[in-house]
């Protein structure tokens, strides 16, 4: 295979025998995972199975104790710098400063990373997020998910080939956790590559093209969502009467009250 080829193929995050421990407590034991670029991988798992560590152990946050990962091709011990360069990383809490408006939030950020033309860069993001009209107002003045698409608008400056989202619509209301899951898939087709993080079975359902669950720190399965429910015995087939869920009541009546701006 020519070089060319191989880089094409390159996984965008790979992770060989990841482990962590906090003083005797084992929370990653050998976690193994590939992620192809331009895709989102959702990794699933219930409070405490080790999905945050092993995000901030990839974004340079931490050390593992054993193993070792790449991301985009530079290895994440001896090139943490590179790594930092490729990635950018959204917590489970916005980073949004909510006493300046969406405009100046990006502004700042743009300006931090040294980066020219920050009033450009900031109306682009907020043109794309769907938050030109709101980029004047205050942030402490948006919805749940106004904030967190801001949020994630903010990670993006520098155009980073890989984001890694740690549970981004935690607390959010049914609508506003569309809205980013709108922006989640709007990144994976402009080519970035998403490491999702999610405790939501539907969430990881909804966006992933892979997911893998973590339990008690390991991967007891990788796969695509067609993949992982084959493990099952085929479902049996019933004719009953479908009511609608409170979320989709919910959807329906929210979404005639008009536009993403609220």
């Amino acid at each position: 295979m020519s070089t060319a080829s191989a880089t094409a193929v390159r996984p965008a995050i790979r992770v060989a025998g990841i482990e962590k421990s906090f003083k005797g407590l084992h929370v990653l034991r050998g976690v193994d995972l590939e992620v192809e670029p331009g895709t989102i991988f959702a990794l699933l798992g219930s409070n405490g199975a080790g999905k945050t560590t092993l995000v901030r152990i990839l974004s340079t946050l931490m050390r593992a104790d054993a193993g070792s990962a790449q991301v985009q091709g530079f290895d994440l011990a001896a090139e943490p710098g590179a790594v930092r360069e490729s990635i950018s990383l959204t917590g489970q809490s916005a980073a949004v400063d909510e006493r300046l408006s969406g405009r100046e939030n990006l502004v700042l950020i743009t300006r931090l990373r040294h980066l020219p033309k920050p009033g450009l860069v900031a109306d682009e993001l907020l043109e794309r997020f769907g938050l030109t009209d709101a980029g004047g107002r205050m942030a402490a003045t948006y919805s749940g998910g106004m904030r967190r698409r801001l949020d994630i608008a903010m990670s993006l400056i520098g155009e980073p080939p890989v984001i890694f989202l740690d549970e981004p619509t935690t607390g959010l209301d049914p609508q506003s956790r569309k809205e980013v899951w709108a922006t989640i898939r709007s990144l994976a087709d402009g080519g970035t590559t998403v490491l999702l993080t999610t405790q939501t079975l539907d969430e990881a359902e909804q966006l992933a093209d892979r997911i893998a669950i973590l339990h008690e720190g390991r991967i007891i399965q990788n796969g695509t969502l067609a993949e992982l429910k084959r493990l099952l015995p085929a479902a049996t087939v019933e004719y009953v009467e479908r009511q609608p869920t409170l979320e989709e009541v919910f959807l329906t009546l929210v979404g005639t009250a008009g536009g993403t701006n609220r």
